[in-house]
């Protein structure tokens, strides 16, 4: 048996917001949490009794709120009916096991799994957003082609597991500032030196 884990206070409250953040920009997630968290309990047992509409109204800004909110909902209901309404046993297990209990919630993938395992728990693994895997690619730590957990099980190959929160959220700040999806600044990015995606278009 693993030895029981705490989740962070937020545990939930990262899954909730992990849900609400996919296909949509960040500016657009926060307001959508904000209002969330103004009108009701971040709890699953606030969530999984509110009316469903209420849930969509109050995130309905970051779009596609109808599957979120159901998404959500459902969740809530499965940590409240089978994990008491807490994610500790959840999050006790060892990392890959409880990547297949969360994905196993409907609207919950392996990204949304991994950033509540990294961030709330400390589990070694690395989340991939559009970012990571991008980045990660043109950097050489990824296989060209390949599907999610090419990308997440290559990146942890080359880490330590002590260092996969700093490496995913370097390879976010990277991918933002400099290594854009279209017209990337290689010129300016501060490991073009490194990079063998620069050396091809130079």
């Amino acid at each position: 048996m693993p030895r029981p884990v705490k989740a962070s206070p937020d545990a939930f409250g990262t899954l909730v917001v992990t849900i609400i953040s996919q296909n949509t920009a960040d500016t657009n997630t926060e307001r959508a949490y904000r209002k969330l968290e103004e009108n009701l309990k971040l709890t699953p047992k606030a969530l999984a009794e509110a009316p469903r509409s209420q849930i969509e109204d109050c995130i309905k800004v970051a779009g596609l709120w109808q599957a979120k909110a159901e998404a959500i909902q459902v969740a809530s209901r499965i940590i409240l009916d089978r994990y008491n309404g807490s994610l500790d046993a959840i999050i006790s297990l060892p990392v890959e096991e409880a990547r297949k209990v969360l994905m196993a919630m409907q609207g919950v993938g392996p990204k949304t799994a991994d950033v509540v395992l990294l961030f709330s728990a400390n589990k070694p693994t690395i989340p991939v957003d559009t970012h990571v895997n991008r980045v990660s690619r043109r950097l050489g730590f990824a296989p060209a082609v390949g599907g999610y957990d090419a990308v997440r099980l290559s990146l942890q190959a080359h880490f330590k597991p002590e260092d996969y929160l700093g490496v995913h959220l370097l390879l976010i700040g990277l991918g933002r500032a400099y290594c854009k999806a279209h017209k990337p600044l290689c010129p300016k990015c501060p490991v073009n030196r490194l990079c063998p995606s620069n050396w091809r278009t130079q």
